[in-house]
């Protein structure tokens, strides 16, 4: 897509406890540190999906860094989180996702990576 997911369906406040919040604040992703050791960043990811009904969808995407930061080296993602009619009801129910729920999907996204997925 090429709006803007970061910040669509924030508020003007300073609040970065959320991950729209955080993007609005900062001007940039969130960072963590995953179970693994590794540092990783998130993006959110919005599609169209073949259902009449809802036929947007909305996950995360955790790219995982070089550990000089230089480059992205893999990536792991969620399952898909929101469903909605809109596109921007999706970026805005992403947006709404607190920081720590976040770590949490991380979490989640890591332990369920095949494990094929631990190229350094």
């Amino acid at each position: 897509m090429s709006e803007d997911l970061s910040t669509a369906g924030t508020d003007s406040g300073k609040d970065d406890t959320t991950l729209g919040g955080y993007f609005h604040v900062h001007n940039r992703p969130p960072a963590y540190e995953g179970s693994d050791g590794h540092p990783y960043t998130v993006s959110l990811e919005v599609e169209k999906t073949g259902n009449l009904r809802t036929p947007y969808a909305g996950y995360l995407v955790f790219p995982r860094w070089a550990e000089t930061g230089v480059g992205i080296v893999g990536h792991v993602e969620t399952r898909t989180l929101i469903e909605c009619v809109t596109s921007e009801e999706v970026v805005a129910g992403l947006n709404a996702l607190t920081l720590i729920e976040v770590q949490h999907l991380l979490v989640d996204a890591l332990k369920q990576r095949e494990p094929t997925d631990t190229a350094d």
